[in-house]
Parts: structure tokens; sequence; C-alpha cells
């Protein structure tokens, strides 16, 4: 397996995986291994997790969208939390670690492109996503009013009046109350009950301009 012979075969792609190789040159998989490890400290590889790799900017001629690499460093996922909040706008603060709820176990990824963290959540509550973004260039996020309930439930504590007002939430029109109100059923979580009451009574304050939330 020569270098030259993989960027043909993977320079169009953002990233790749160690079974591509060892399949496409027919190579045993700690061979593939050992020379992707040279190449890594020569600079020609970049590590983006156990088995996943990506070719340094000057070989690879297809972009790294980091929230795209989001979905494909484990799957299944999709993006959410703070990390969405941001994304819609909901929030002031520009996020840069990428929070992404899974049904498998939690876990961190750290590479050039980001820090991944990955929060493990029940099967009934991983609804309420979708794709957004243009071509293959397309990742799973969760819809505003999922991204609320995602935070909330990850993260401890009642989440009090005082607490919510500490987020400094924006564009509270975005939320659908319906759909927020649908989605909270499925949680069957009192605390979680809670919290969206307490949000939903502020959005409607900030929204008649008597509150700013």
């Amino acid at each position: 397996m020569r270098f030259e012979e993989v960027i043909k075969l993977v320079g169009a792609m953002p990233y790749f995986d160690l079974a591509l190789l060892a399949q496409a040159f027919d190579d045993r998989r700690e061979s593939v291994r050992v020379q992707l490890s040279r190449w890594m400290k020569q600079g020609k590889v970049i590590g983006l997790r156990r088995g996943m790799y990506a070719l340094s900017d000057t070989y690879r001629r297809a972009p790294v969208i980091p929230a795209v690499l989001a979905n494909a460093l484990y799957r299944p996922s999709y993006l959410s939390g703070l990390w969405a909040l941001g994304h819609y706008d909901l929030i002031p603060e520009r996020v840069v670690r990428f929070t992404s709820v899974t049904s498998r176990v939690p876990r961190r990824f750290e590479n050039p492109f980001g820090v991944f963290d990955y929060r493990n959540i029940k099967q009934d509550c991983f609804f309420g996503f979708a794709p957004v973004g243009t071509g293959k260039q397309r990742f799973l996020v969760a819809e505003p009013e999922k991204a609320l309930l995602d935070h909330w439930h990850l993260t401890e504590g009642e989440w009090t009046p005082e607490r919510l007002d500490e987020m400094r939430y924006q564009h509270v029109a975005r939320v659908d109350a319906e759909r927020l109100k649908l989605y909270i059923k499925r949680f069957r979580s009192p605390r979680l009950d809670r919290a969206a009451r307490r949000w939903l009574e502020l959005a409607a304050l900030a929204e008649e301009g008597t509150v700013t939330l």
C-alpha cells in the first residue's frame, strides 16, 4: 500500500476508515494500521478516532466539516444540547464544543477539528432530529424544541426560573410551544415538565416585552 494509491482512493473523501483501506488493498488490518501510524507521524494523515482518519490538507480535496464529522465519529447520534441551541441562535454564546446525543454509551473524542462529546439518552427519547445542509455535507441536528429538552435532561439539577433566565435565551419564537409540549410527554419526567412549563411562561412574557429572555 503506497501513499500515492491511498490519495487516489480517498483524496476526494473528507475522511475514511481502516476497513476501507484493508479491503481495497487486500492487506492485513494491522499492517494498514502500522502504515497509517507512520504517515500520521509524518503529517500526511490525521487521526480522528481509533480506526478513522483524514488526509492532511495538502492531500485532501474535500473539506472536513466538523458538524458532519460529529455524526460520523459515533453512530447513531445527532447534534443537540448547547451546540444545537447555538446553531439556532437561541443562546447568545458561540458554542465550540460539539455536543451530541446517542443511544449508546457516552464517549468523547478530541482531534484537530474539535472536541466531540456524546451523551447517552434512552432509546425512547432518541427522536426529534432532522438532517440539515446540502449534498453529501448533511448532518443530523435536534429540532429547537428537542435541543432544549435534551439540554435540560442532560444537565443535573432543577431548572428554576432564575436558572433559565441565566441562559439568556433569545429568538424564543423559533420554538414551537405545541411541539415542545408534545415532546415533553415522551420523556415522562416531572423535572422536565416543570422546566418546560417555566420556560414557556418566561417565553410568553418575553414576547409581550415584559421580561428579557
